[in-house]
């Protein structure tokens, strides 16, 4: 038995989850928020119960610290010796990772070069990574990369259809993002139709304040959502998705607003945020559409209809469909956002819910009626455990 612990790194969060491999063991799981203040919060999971303090966190290395310390505290180890792989969720590898990688200097230095396609993520991982180095010197280190499972996807998916030049120079192309959970939930699908995954269609809708849709054709993905950034899709949270790019322009003559103001207003103040002008949170949208505000219903109609739009597109991409997964915060969660989406489709797909079972929240279910030529699935997502997976796969423990 291995322990192996997957961490998810962002710019002033931590979250992590340790796993006793290859029996895939939950033995706890944590979270600290507010990294670089003085009432940061650390919060992990105990005999099941959850334990939380608040106290100055100033950097991921204090961070990390803390939560290796209170596994030792809490006896979840008696040593961290026994920890012998940390896989990290590493957001944009480009071109140079088509999969998970084994972390070394070349693989770090390669990795520190992407981070002007993600400087939010890529940076915030790398603190991450040397945080656990430092705290864990003789475990093993895997990145494992939102971006990889995407790689997949051919040039006519891929490419922009702008100058070539930009390509070749700035590597401006679709990426995509949330690979990991993409591929699991395609994956478990598999499982549970005990199908073979290079025998299925499947499109994966990762719904929550950000969101994508993959289409993952043979095991493979062949397009999905996200574009050069996570900007780029469906409508979000607080992220306007696929608009005409002269908006842009436009807004910078009209408002005098600069490129990175006009940036931030599509990835910050856009969305269900943007058109609702209530809440970014689908289950205010709920409430305001079940109080017949007109923006609330306008909201979760424009929601339905992006989805809609692209799940049509990739079932005619793929030459069919034989199953569609909901996953992420909505997906798992709203079940007025799921039955639209399934009615909206039922004409063309012939996909057919069931209702009384839409009801469930977060819990793999088979969603759609006997009849229905199109299996529809809810499939709670598990990016860690993919991740542990891919660390457990890599290292070598002999």
């Amino acid at each position: 038995m291995t322990k192996i612990i997957s961490v998810n790194a962002g710019s002033s969060s931590l979250k992590f989850q340790l796993f006793e491999m290859p029996e895939e063991t939950v033995l706890t799981s944590g979270l600290v928020e507010r990294i670089g203040f003085e009432d940061a919060v650390f919060t992990i999971k105990v005999n099941g119960e959850k334990v939380s303090k608040t106290l100055p966190i100033l950097d991921h290395e204090k961070a990390v610290s803390l939560l290796l310390e209170a596994l030792v505290e809490h006896k979840i180890v008696t040593s961290l010796d026994e920890i012998k792989g940390v896989g990290h969720r590493a957001v944009h590898g480009g071109e140079a990772f088509a999969s998970s990688t084994v972390v070394t200097e070349e693989v770090v230095s390669i990795f520190e070069g992407l981070s002007e396609l993600a400087p939010l993520h890529n940076p915030a991982g790398l603190v991450g990574y040397r945080a656990f180095r430092k705290n864990l010197p003789k475990a093993g280190h895997v990145f494992v990369f939102d971006t990889a499972f995407h790689q997949t996807m051919q040039p006519s998916t891929y490419m922009y259809a702008l100058p070539m030049e930009y390509y070749r120079n700035y590597k401006i192309r679709k990426y995509g993002f949330h690979g990991t959970s993409h591929m699991y939930v395609s994956r478990r699908c598999a499982e549970l139709m005990n199908r073979d995954p290079k025998e299925l269609k499947i499109v994966t809708c990762h719904l929550g304040n950000g969101a994508s849709i993959t289409a993952v054709d043979g095991g493979v993905s062949v397009n999905t959502s996200m574009g050069f950034t996570p900007l780029a899709g469906i409508m979000m949270g607080t992220r306007s998705g696929d608009i005409d790019p002269a908006v842009v322009t436009y807004l910078m003559r009209k408002t005098g607003m600069d490129a990175d103001e006009v940036e931030n207003v599509l990835n910050k103040k856009s969305g269900m945020l943007g058109v609702s002008e209530l809440s970014s949170d689908a289950r205010d949208i709920e409430a305001g559409v079940n109080a017949g505000n007109e923006q609330a219903i306008l909201t979760q109609k424009l929601y339905i209809n992006r989805v809609i739009n692209t799940v049509g597109g990739y079932i005619a991409q793929m030459g069919g469909v034989d199953a569609i997964v909901f996953t992420g915060g909505i997906g798992e969660n709203d079940s007025k956002i799921r039955l639209g989406i399934a009615n909206a489709l039922n004409g063309a797909f012939g996909v057919k819910i069931d209702a009384d079972k839409n009801q469930v929240r977060g819990e793999e279910t088979l969603l759609s009626t006997p009849d229905s030529r199109v299996a529809l699935w809810l499939i709670p997502t598990n990016e860690e455990l993919m991740i542990a997976r891919d660390a457990y796969r890599l290292l070598d423990f002999s």
